[in-house]
């Protein structure tokens, strides 16, 4: 047991990253058998079980913490050594993509992707999880293939394509007593407003333009997610404030009106985010290709 197999280095690592050895044997195209005859190979070698099952997947130990930076770094310096890597074929590939998004991002983007994937590669899988301050330590490792979102905390150490560009509209109830139509600075004002509490996003840039025009905004609700607003405008006389594509969507869906904001609220870009270790993966390649003919309005890269 001196020596271990890339074979075996391989497993470890979709094991570390789906927590599941159903499901590392089916990103590596083998049978679960062998990937579970690789990982007690692995528990021999180290003398530790790497792994523990529980309700929530195979958790790594801490020794399979503590290796798998370098085991994945010592992963991605062979296949560099072996030349160019395979082409990866969507129409047959069997695979899970780990994205990271915003809760917004789940409402604009996940439908028109999912529909997409289900007509030209149907053994794709995707897992959405949302942005969270460990993020940044999953898309470096390859727990995460790819972030979407307004998410400036990404924009140094990674690589990043713009999508699509966004701006603000505030949402009210259609049956609201005293708008409709029109939102004045006093009427914004004067009403009680819901404020969602993000994590790794840049809508605080609305508190900041609002605060430079001495707007006042009266906040009465916070919640942690965009995605129950839209019901609770819809039956109270709170406003919110949203991004447009997310506001036209649940205008459509709600009984709430889509307003212009009494102040000109800045622009942004959702942009798709990868490490630079992925850069030439095939599959992820592909995945960032297909989100950029799906979403891309002025494609540029940054």
């Amino acid at each position: 047991m001196a020596k271990l197999s890339v074979d075996w280095l391989e497993v470890f690592v979709q094991i570390y990253k789906t927590k599941s050895v159903t499901r590392a044997a089916s990103r590596l195209g083998m049978e679960q058998a062998s990937a579970s005859i690789a990982l007690n190979k692995l528990r021999q070698h180290f003398d530790d079980r790497l792994f523990v099952r529980t309700a929530e997947g195979m958790i790594p130990t801490p020794r399979s913490k503590h290796i798998y930076p370098e085991l994945l770094e010592a992963l991605a310096r062979i296949d560099a050594a072996r030349g160019k890597p395979a082409v990866f074929s969507p129409a047959n590939a069997v695979r899970e993509f780990r994205i990271c998004m915003t809760d917004i991002s789940e409402i604009i983007i996940l439908p028109k992707l999912i529909n997409y994937l289900q007509n030209t590669a149907p053994g794709l899988v995707v897992k959405a999880e949302t942005i969270s301050a460990e993020s940044r330590a999953r898309l470096t490792s390859g727990e995460v293939d790819l972030a979407v979102g307004f998410l400036p905390n990404l924009e140094a150490g990674f690589y990043q394509q713009s999508l699509f560009e966004q701006d603000f509209v505030c949402l009210a109830a259609k049956n609201h007593p005293r708008i409709q139509g029109r939102l004045s600075p006093r009427l914004f004002s004067g009403e009680g407003h819901i404020l969602v509490s993000t994590s790794g996003t840049g809508h605080t840039i609305v508190d900041k333009v609002l605060a430079r025009k001495k707007i006042a905004r009266r906040v009465v609700l916070r919640v942690p997610s965009f995605l129950g607003v839209a019901r609770i405008v819809a039956q109270t006389d709170f406003l919110v404030v949203v991004p447009r594509l997310f506001g036209m969507a649940l205008a459509a869906q709600e009984h709430v009106q889509v307003l212009e904001p009494p102040a000109l609220l800045p622009h942004y870009k959702v942009k798709q985010h990868w490490h630079e270790r992925f850069m030439a993966d095939g599959g992820n390649i592909w995945l960032r290709q297909t989100m950029a003919k799906l979403f891309v309005r002025s494609p540029t890269v940054l």
